[in-house]
């Protein structure tokens, strides 16, 4: 149950919340909210047996209690709490209250802490609570007087690692997503024997034991303990994390051989008093249980996820999850990345360091050679990053009693997030405002500049400057640590569109409502904000995904201008988010600026496999490499040029200075750059005589290009951009006519032909770095830099060779992208003009075969009812003004000669046509009201489907079944408008 739905029945409660619950079948108990789970993740409803009995949706492993963006629920809420089971089926479980010492909780009583090891835990925790200010209310205990009988799996683990915690929350909730019962603990947390017994029970319970174990592990007695219980049981499942199954040799840990066991090795049962031959017998017992071989090492993680699940599932005999997670696995295979690896990526260390300190909040692995410094601003207590490999000792341990809680005596740190600003900030500065000045001096205020651990970083930089491509790398350098990497294109016209498109993925239905028998209908807006609510709510569990937002070009969305922040998750949970922009600042964040490559960097680019240039030629290099903009685009293809051709660097910047520029009006901010750059622009036209030279004077390559600007930011299939290609006009009618006799003599070869020239075009436009390969088999990608060109360059004619490539062979369901941009061309969206006119037999085809099912789908299966609803309204004005230009007097004398009587419209010159124009504007007209009816507008429903019957009367009849259909429906928007309007009334 999803809190923010149900927030009337809990008025005590917040109304936000940074997690929802698992969709699980089973429930989830701990028999222990322990400072090891975030005691402010749960959300709570009524219990329908008793008034005042709770039960909590959800828990949350969490290493930073202020990672939640929810807010603290109130004590009188939770003075009866029970953890959270499945949405399926609500069962009662026990629980106890958070297990902190510094708490005077009345309604119990605690036991005292041993000796061993663990006030040190307690007194260590205590501190990294006070560092974040957070405070919290005693909470009394209730315990429910029913316990679940049994659980599928008890997961054990020792530590308080960030990483280890997030690897542990991923593997539970994908448990019980599966529908498999889990019982999480860490019980070296607990000083209390009550609890020690029940999770003991719980323990005996379980069908299988799965122990996460780290290299702190083996010296924790609870753990020890684990490992002889469930391999006594032989039910023993190991999860290696960090390590490898043939380093945990007693000997090895035993002698501290090899350099992990040289610091955390030695005669570990020592360190709590345990027996030599209790140890060995419990770490020996790895041995028996290596079948399952489940090793989570860095860059492994969902592998060793997935195996885990599915190996519980076959042992529990759950052959449907097992099915349902290898037909995930192979769409994961096929649609995760939307372009293959770059294997020739140079450079961006520092900057993909920085992003996964960004989003994780922690470095690993190469990233830790860096050093990040932790500044906080002493004004603002902003948290900012910044590098640094020069500070004093003096600075750093300040820095760090800073983040242990050296802020004794200051207000609790909230986190603010909306449209307006994300940042960090103390409570009683929320609402402060810099006294107004009128110098020319006065600063505006300045965001948070970076905020780390929050789960969102953004990029920006120049267009071509390799933003996608260092988003693409961080994708396949840390994908393992994600369940999925979810690609979106951020073009502000398909932003939302390519959003819902994740439902496939995330098995989610954003499909429209049928509210017409409810009492209360909803509004078209609400069906919107339905639909993506239910992504984002997939998105807000705790299993990971890395959503990125490709090329954001705007803040706002563009058809209804709400904040593109409205489609995401709230940040800080377990999804993270990835954004590239051209934009100066993305809501308030201060993005990672993305500077040029390193001189270095950038002559191995331009070389490409000639690495022996002479010193003269390197210094031409480096007049390519500033004459280019330094852009990544434009050394990746004068690289690809000097690797294709026989020529030298010298020869080549010849080649460009020679090419005449050509003057196109440049307009808006994305082609502020082109306009600086003619160099790129000329080294376009370099690569187009090229593939002129090579295939003739219309080179397909060149056509391909040409054409690429009017489809839609999205892969584009080569048959399809190489079809539109060929529909672009020829200047010479003469050649073409020749050209289409040859076609019609040679037709039974020109299948094989065509599909060889559209390999070759396409591959040539590949190796030559103006197209890149996409993951999906024969599309092509181009950026966003080479459309921009194209589209001012292209030839008069090509746009409307676009769009009968699109109308005759695109697939709704597989190219919607292209599609919506053919609509774009043929109607005035917003304060566009048409770019292309079609004749009236073009316009009543592409209605019928495109435009209405792309409305109706856009509507009913996403849920997108405003775009729907515009595409018809615009559609309905052109088959009007066709209609008024039919009913024009005719001017040509030809044309009145043709017939005995006076000809006087172009209706009675041709009836048939006029007639099958006017039935089409009635199915748009009735089309528009039935959907109409779905958002509650019935007066404007009323009035568009009269207009529709009155057609069908004039041209078809009273009785013809379309008539009464329509008739069926305006009788059903009568009766509802009735019932509307009976219930407003006074």
């Amino acid at each position: 149950m999803d809190l923010g739905e149900d927030s009337g029945r809990l008025g005590s409660l917040p109304t936000t919340t940074s997690r929802t619950i698992s969709s699980s079948s089973s429930a989830f108990f701990s028999a222990n909210q322990s400072p090891f789970f975030s005691p402010r993740s749960s959300t709570c409803q009524l219990s329908e047996s008793a008034r005042f009995d709770v039960q909590c949706d959800s828990t949350n492993l969490s290493a930073d209690p202020s990672s939640s963006s929810s807010g603290i629920p109130d004590p009188g809420c939770l003075a009866n709490v029970g953890f959270a089971v499945s949405d399926e089926s609500l069962m009662p479980a026990a629980c106890v209250s958070s297990d902190f010492p510094k708490f005077d909780h009345s309604s119990c009583t605690y036991g005292h802490l041993h000796d061993n090891g663990f006030s040190g835990i307690i007194e260590k925790h205590r501190r990294h609570i006070r560092s974040h200010d957070m405070m919290f209310s005693p909470v009394p205990i209730s315990l429910s007087s029913y316990q679940q009988s049994s659980y599928d799996v008890y997961i054990g683990l020792h530590g308080r690692k960030p990483s280890l915690l997030r690897f542990t929350n991923w593997l539970r909730a994908e448990l019980e997503v599966q529908g498999m019962s889990c019982f999480v603990s860490d019980r070296a947390r607990f000083r209390n024997s009550r609890k020690h017994g029940r999770i003991e029970r719980a323990m005996d319970a379980s069908s299988f034991g799965v122990l996460i174990l780290t290299k702190k592990s083996f010296r924790n007695p609870y753990t020890i303990e684990e490992l002889r219980f469930f391999s006594s049981k032989k039910n023993l499942v190991p999860v290696y994390f960090d390590l490898n199954m043939g380093d945990c040799l007693v000997r090895d840990i035993v002698e501290k051989r090899g350099e992990l066991w040289e610091k955390h090795g030695g005669e570990l049962w020592i360190s709590y008093g345990g027996l030599e031959k209790e140890w060995k017998e419990a770490v020996n017992g790895l041995v028996r249980a290596d079948a399952w071989k489940l090793e989570a090492l860095e860059g492994c993680w969902r592998d060793c996820i997935l195996r885990a699940v599915t190996y519980l599932a076959m042992r529990l005999g759950r052959r449907s999850v097992v099915d349902r997670l290898t037909k995930w696995r192979e769409k994961v295979d096929k649609e995760e990345f939307p372009f293959p690896r770059n294997e020739n990526f140079i450079g961006r260390k520092k900057e993909l360091s920085e992003l996964e300190f960004i989003l994780f909040g922690d470095i690993s692995g190469e990233s830790e050679r860096d050093y990040f410094e932790l500044k906080a601003r002493s004004k603002r207590k902003h948290l900012t990053i910044g590098w640094s490999k020069s500070r004093s000792l003096e600075e750093r341990r300040r820095e760090c009693n800073w983040e242990n809680g050296s802020r004794k005596g200051k207000e609790p740190v909230i986190w603010k997030e909306s449209e307006k600003e994300i940042e960090m900030q103390s409570t009683e500065r929320q609402r402060y405002q810099r006294p107004r000045s009128s110098g020319r001096n006065s600063r505006r205020k300045r965001p948070a500049k970076f905020i780390y651990g929050k789960g969102i970083a953004c990029v920006t930089g120049d267009s071509g400057i390799g933003k996608t491509e260092l988003l693409l790398e961080f994708a396949y350098r840390y994908h393992q640590r994600y369940k999925m990497v979810l690609w979106i294109g951020g073009e502000s016209r398909y932003i939302r569109q390519n959003y819902l498109n994740l439902w496939s993925v995330l098995d989610v239905d954003v499909r429209v409502e049928n509210g017409i028998d409810k009492r209360r209908m909803k509004s078209f807006e609400e069906q919107e904000e339905a639909a993506i609510s239910r992504v984002r709510k997939e998105l807000m569990r705790n299993i990971p995904f890395l959503v990125v937002i490709d090329n954001l070009e705007s803040e706002k969305d563009w058809w209804d201008q709400k904040f593109v922040m409205d489609l995401l998750p709230r940040f800080g949970g377990e999804t993270h988010i990835l954004i590239s922009t051209r934009l100066p600042r993305v809501m308030n964040l201060e993005p990672l600026k993305l500077s040029y490559l390193s001189g270095v960097e950038a002559m191995s680019l331009m070389q490409g496999s000639v690495k022996d240039y002479p010193i003269a030629e390197i210094d031409v290099l480096r007049v390519i490499e500033e004459k280019v903009g330094r852009l990544t685009l434009g050394l990746a293809i004068v690289g690809a040029i000097l690797s294709e051709l026989p020529i030298n660097p010298s020869r080549l910047l010849d080649t460009v200075n020679r090419l005449p520029s050509r003057d196109f009006s440049w307009s808006g901010r994305e082609a502020h750059s082109l306009r600086k750059n003619t160099f790129l622009l000329q080294l376009f036209e370099v690569c187009f005589s090229i593939f002129d030279h090579a295939d003739g004077p219309r080179s397909l390559a060149t056509r391909m290009v040409q054409v690429s600007g009017w489809f839609a930011p999205a892969a584009i299939p080569v048959s399809l951009l190489a079809l539109a290609a060929h529909k672009i006009p020829e200047k010479h009618k003469g050649t073409r006519f020749w050209r289409k006799l040859l076609r019609s003599l040679t037709c039974g070869f020109s299948s094989c032909y065509s599909k060889r020239f559209e390999s070759e075009a396409s591959s040539m436009l590949l190796r030559f770095n103006l197209a890149r390969s996409s993951t999906k088999e024969g599309y092509i990608h181009f950026n966003k830099v080479i459309r921009m060109y194209a589209r001012r360059r292209g030839v008069t004619g090509v746009s409307h060779a676009m769009v009968q490539a699109v109308v005759s062979h695109a697939s709704l369901s597989h190219h919607s992208e292209h599609i919506w941009a053919v609509c774009f061309l043929l109607f005035g969206f917003g304060n566009d003009p048409t770019v292309v006119e079609l004749r009236v037999s073009e316009l009543l085809y592409i209605v019928k075969e495109v435009i209405l099912p792309l409305a109706i789908r856009t509507f009913m299966v996403f849920s997108r009812c405003s775009a729907a609803l515009e595409l018809l309204r615009l559609c309905t004005d052109a088959l009007e003004a066709a209609d008024q230009a039919f009913v024009a007097p005719v001017e040509k004398w030809l044309d009145k000669s043709l017939c005995w009587g006076p000809i006087r419209t172009n209706a009675q010159l041709n009836p048939c046509l006029w007639q099958e124009l006017a039935l089409t504007r009635a199915t748009v007209l009735e089309t528009r009201a039935k959907l109409m009816l779905r958002g509650g507008q019935f007066d404007i429903g009323d009035d568009l489907i009269r207009k529709a019957i009155f057609i069908r009367n004039s041209i078809s009849g009273e009785d013809h079944p379309d008539t009464v259909s329509a008739r069926e429906t305006l009788s059903k928007l009568t009766r509802l408008l009735a019932n509307g309007q009976a219930h407003t009334s006074p």
